[in-house]
Order: structure tokens, then C-alpha cells, then sequence
């Protein structure tokens, strides 16, 4: 695990990038703090599918449901 501010992480990017493929690099903005992880290639699998899901939150009219009416479409 890194610590880095954003000041620090913009000057080597590649750097970070490149130590970030064995440990999560966390960035300190302000009160925020954001981490960099690399992504396996299952997780990327899993992303496809939240994105298809995303996609069929869409109503007839191309608008999204509502949260609720998501959920009641998900358990038909």
C-alpha cells in the first residue's frame, strides 16, 4: 500500500501505474482519498454484466426506471 498526494502522483503517473499492478496506490486529494487497484480480468467480466443491467433499467419510453421499479423488474 502507497500513500501519494496528487501533486506527487501527476509528476509520475506511469510510476504509480506501473506499482499499482501489485498494490493499491491510494491518492490523498484534500479530505478525499481515491485508489488505484489493477482490475482482474473476471472483475472486467462482472463490469460488462452491471452495464447490461444498466441497460435494461431503461423503460419503453428510453428513460430510466425508478430504483424501486428496477429492483420488482430484477425479481420477475
Amino acid at each position: 500500500m502507497t500513500v501519494v498526494n496528487t501533486e506527487e502522483f501527476n509528476a509520475n503517473q506511469k510510476k504509480y501505474f506501473d506499482m499499482a499492478v501489485n498494490e493499491q496506490i491510494f491518492i490523498k486529494r484534500g479530505k478525499n482519498i481515491f485508489i488505484i487497484t489493477r482490475v482482474e480480468d473476471d472483475e472486467e467480466e462482472e463490469e460488462d454484466d452491471e452495464l447490461e443491467l444498466a441497460k435494461e433499467r431503461k423503460n419503453s419510453d428510453g428513460k430510466f426506471m425508478e430504483t424501486a421499479d428496477f429492483i420488482r423488474y430484477l425479481r420477475k
